[in-house]
């Protein structure tokens, strides 16, 4: 069977664990990796081709990407044109119904498959919730996150004028209720009330109780562990009080890549279109043989 050739589309964190979990897969191959420098190339990619656009790259079935969420559209947008697959990790809740029908239109036209949203939430915590109501139809979820780093909310204060770094924090105080810790280096010249105001206002942190703080160095904060605690609490047909918890601990950008792989692999069994992940069969995500997966599984 011929290996899926995966392009990686930029290479920060989650592109680094994305590599390491292509090259544990037996069923995946790296075709290349897209960044904005293609000279500055570090060891672990000397054998791989570096490129600055997935142009430069021959036979890729899916682009795998790494980007951060408010750049996810444009870079799909153009991939898909050129009918190949893509995955991305897409975490703004708010905007996934619109961001889905617009790569789903470009997807169909170009006969191009897209999974989108598939990190951990949304994406693997999505799969969750969805069983929990199919158990439980009628009833509350409560999703309580951390603590633990957030990475979309910390690319996004990395984004505001006048911060040098920072590190995102979420502290869950209970019943989907958090707390946005926020730490930053400032850039000289910034003032702490303008850039500490921008990252309130922003639709990352507006909703939430958020506290900007002033440190010396990001780094002697940073790690990169986070969490989940799902509760439902629900009716099953007309029995009341059914009660269901999901926990797990776990790295951040490593469980967020194998995700990725995982939906990078299911895009190849999939109708054109644009899909979230609880609108893939699960069975696709996994590698083996169907039958196989269907006796160990059920």
């Amino acid at each position: 069977m011929n290996k899926i050739r995966a392009a990686i589309v930029g290479y920060g964190n989650i592109g680094q664990y994305v590599l390491n979990a292509i090259e544990a897969a037996s069923d995946f191959e790296v075709a290349g990796i897209v960044r904005r420098d293609a000279t500055n190339i570090p060891e672990e990619l000397a054998k791989y081709s570096v490129v600055t656009s997935i142009d430069d790259l021959t036979d890729v079935d899916v682009a795998i990407l790494c980007t951060p969420s408010r750049s996810v559209e444009s870079f799909a947008v153009e991939i898909l044109a050129k009918g190949i697959n893509t995955v991305d990790s897409f975490d703004i809740h708010s905007q996934v119904v619109t961001l889905r029908q617009n790569m789903g239109k470009v997807a169909k036209e170009s006969g191009a498959v897209s999974i989108m949203s598939a990190g951990w939430d949304p994406g693997s915590d999505s799969v969750v919730r969805a069983l929990l109501e199919a158990c439980a139809p009628k009833g509350i979820t409560y999703t309580n996150f951390g603590p633990g780093m957030s990475m979309g909310h910390t690319v996004a204060v990395k984004a505001i004028d006048g911060v040098e770094a920072a590190l995102s924090m979420t502290i869950p105080t209970g019943t989907s209720i958090h707390r946005r810790m926020v730490y930053i280096e400032l850039k000289e010249g910034s003032d702490f009330n303008t850039v500490a105001n921008a990252i309130k206002t922003d639709e990352y942190f507006v909703n939430d109780d958020t506290h900007v703080m002033q440190v010396q160095c990001v780094d002697d904060l940073l790690d990169m562990g986070h969490g989940v605690n799902m509760v439902r609490k629900g009716v099953s047909g007309t029995t009341q009080n059914q009660l269901f918890e999901f926990n797990m601990k776990i790295n951040n950008p490593a469980l967020t890549a194998q995700i990725l792989i995982s939906s990078a692999r299911a895009t190849m069994m999939q109708l054109p279109g644009c899909y979230t992940m609880i609108e893939v069969p699960l069975i696709d995500f996994l590698q083996g043989d169907r039958e196989e997966l269907i006796k160990h599984l059920v």
